[in-house]
């Protein structure tokens, strides 16, 4: 083979078997082949488990492929490992920072690892301070920073040794938005100004729009490859938007339609319901919503998205609708205020976190905390979980008052943490149990709630898998299942969709709509603005104050102009955050009656 001088990387009928030592082998790559030519941006995509970190790592020539070869600017990868990675840089999704090194010694240690000579290293660094904006932060650091922060001095990192492909492995994952755009802006000004490959996987859809060429994984094999508009024409005239109605909300709609004969997808997106339909054949959307005014429902343009979730084929899985547990749902009015904040603070030695916030969530309300990395809601979340001490101020959850009955309080919570907090040697069941005795289940209604579980997430047949070795979509169900086991009144969900693939989200959604529609209250934060439509109100922040506060709908009425009629969630979101959203506005939504606490 005569590889190809406009290719970075070249993916030959590449297989990667891992024979574990327990256990059938795993295929994680069967036969892919593809190309990512220079000067170009490809984006990996596709559901957990498809095989995108492992073409990647082989890629970067940190695994052998079992079968096959990629080659990368000309070399193979398993016999010409070190030149490759002398000559590309690499990002894993988990970079290895050096928490206790500065932004400045982080680098200083990576270009003395690349062999970078000392001469070139003021002009080098100074690029990339100026690239990522990390220029004022060289002394921090790196544990200190925000998790967008981090990312980019990861990046950075990667880019110590200017390159001449990069393999990013989903280098967004967890950041906010502005982070995100601020990171993309430095990958094309890398592709645009020095013409390199790059190689990019990536869990967020839209992103993958802005890809000069998209390669679709699935169970380690390539379902589809091209340019975003062929994947969008391939779904043309079989996109929908359904307006709500005043007996039917947007949540209510979309869930009578996910997972129905004929519907591929149902999301909620700016205030209306986006559907795509099955050529295949079963009911139409008017067919499934006969009480809905036929004018309701619109054709729209096809998105990338669109199509990823008319060719993924693994089906979201639809939550019983009786599934929620009775505590959660018990009697109480709806308006009842279930999460009361006055005046929060929080201080961690002179830096103040969280500066005097006030709001609150109703009964059955799915409330979003969001803002860009270090504005203070995680701390917030922290706190209203009563997992974090209250500098001052006030908080009640469930009728108690945080700061006098914290282990009262948190009997009434379940609490679902960002990353992955379970035993991951424990098996599933083990899990089950072990948290079912933790919050204090025993005899015949432990043995009730797990077998609540298991057949409420679809874990009966994962009960003997090691939870650490689930897929990431299971280890989300493991995780919520366990917050639910001793049947709070209200659960907390710290970034519940971060990391898994967005067929996992579209079920997760599904099950939490289904919960909030039985009337259980959630408070969710979150970094997929796409997600904060699901929310009834969102508290917007942005260092340590409120931003704004509302209902998804006031939110991006602030972000409206004569030139852009229709804002997303996310248009609002980085107006608000930087600034250009004028201050009377805000104040006029933030009072707006029936919106605030």
């Amino acid at each position: 083979h005569t590889p190809d001088p406009e290719a970075a990387l070249e993916v030959r009928d590449l297989r990667k078997t891992f024979a574990p030592g327990r256990g059938p082998a795993v295929e994680a790559l069967q036969g892919v082949s593809f190309s990512a030519r220079r000067g170009a941006v490809t984006g990996l995509v596709g559901p957990d488990g498809a095989g995108k970190t492992t073409l990647i790592r082989i890629a970067a020539g940190l695994l052998a492929p079992t079968s096959g070869e990629v080659t990368v600017l000309g070399l193979d990868s398993a016999r010409d490992t070190l030149a490759i990675q002398s000559r590309v840089g690499y990002m894993p999704q988990k970079f290895g920072l050096y928490q206790e090194l500065t932004v400045q010694e982080n680098l200083e240690l990576y270009a003395d690892l690349q062999g970078v000579p000392r001469e070139e290293r003021r002009e080098r660094f100074a690029v990339l301070m100026r690239m990522t904006g990390l220029g004022a932060f060289g002394g921090r650091r790196a544990g200190a920073l925000s998790g967008g922060m981090k990312q980019k001095l990861g990046l950075a990192c990667a880019l110590v040794k200017a390159p001449e492909a990069l393999l990013l492995d989903e280098p967004t994952v967890g950041v906010d938005p502005i982070s995100r755009r601020e990171l993309w802006r430095i990958v094309y000004a890398l592709v645009e100004e020095e013409a390199i490959g790059v190689l990019l996987s990536t869990a967020y859809l839209d992103e993958a729009e802005r890809c000069h060429r998209v390669v679709v994984l699935q169970e380690g094999r390539k379902l589809a490859e091209g340019p975003p508009t062929d994947f969008r024409e391939q779904v043309r005239g079989r996109v929908f938007l359904v307006s709500p109605t005043a007996d039917l909300p947007a949540r209510r709609l979309q869930t009578r339609l996910v997972g129905r004969p004929g519907i591929v997808d149902a999301t909620i997106r700016s205030g209306r319901v986006r559907v795509v339909s099955d050529p295949g054949g079963g009911p139409s959307v008017a067919g499934h919503l006969p009480d809905v005014p036929a004018e309701a429902i619109q054709p729209a343009a096809p998105t990338f998205e669109d199509a990823f979730m008319a060719l993924a084929t693994r089906e979201v899985q639809r939550p019983g609708t009786a599934s929620l547990p009775a505590a959660a749902a018990r009697a109480g009015a709806e308006d009842e205020a279930v999460v009361q904040v006055r005046d929060l603070r929080k201080a961690f030695g002179a830096f103040q976190a969280v500066k005097g916030i006030s709001f609150e969530v109703r009964r059955g309300e799915i409330f979003g905390l969001l803002g860009p990395n270090g504005a203070g809601k995680s701390t917030t979340f922290l706190m209203l979980c009563g997992l974090l001490s209250v500098s001052a101020g006030e908080v009640r959850v469930a009728g108690r008052n945080l700061r006098r009955a914290r282990a009262k309080a948190r009997q009434r919570l379940g609490y679902m943490a960002q990353h992955f907090s379970l035993y991951a040697q424990l098996t599933v069941g083990e899990n089950l149990r072990f948290f079912g005795k933790a919050y204090g289940l025993w005899g015949r209604r432990l043995e009730a709630r797990i077998a609540w579980a298991e057949v409420e997430f679809g874990l009966g047949p994962r009960r003997d898998e090691a939870a650490g070795a689930l897929p990431g979509g299971f280890k989300q169900r493991l995780a919520m299942a366990t917050a639910l086991l001793h049947e709070p009144e209200i659960l907390f969900l710290d970034e519940p969709t971060s990391g898994v693939d967005p067929l996992a989200r579209r079920e997760f959604w599904a099950r939490i709509n289904g919960f909030a529609e039985q009337g259980m209250t959630v408070v969710v934060t979150t970094h997929f603005m796409e997600e904060a439509e699901y929310c009834d109100r969102m508290l917007i922040m942005s260092q340590g104050e409120t931003l704004a506060l509302g209902s998804p709908a006031r939110i991006r009425g602030l972000a409206r102009t004569a030139d852009h009629p229709e804002p997303t969630i996310e248009e609002a979101f980085i107006a608000l955050a930087e600034g250009r959203v004028p201050p009377e506005a805000i104040s006029a939504a933030n009072g707006a009656p029936g919106e605030a606490p």
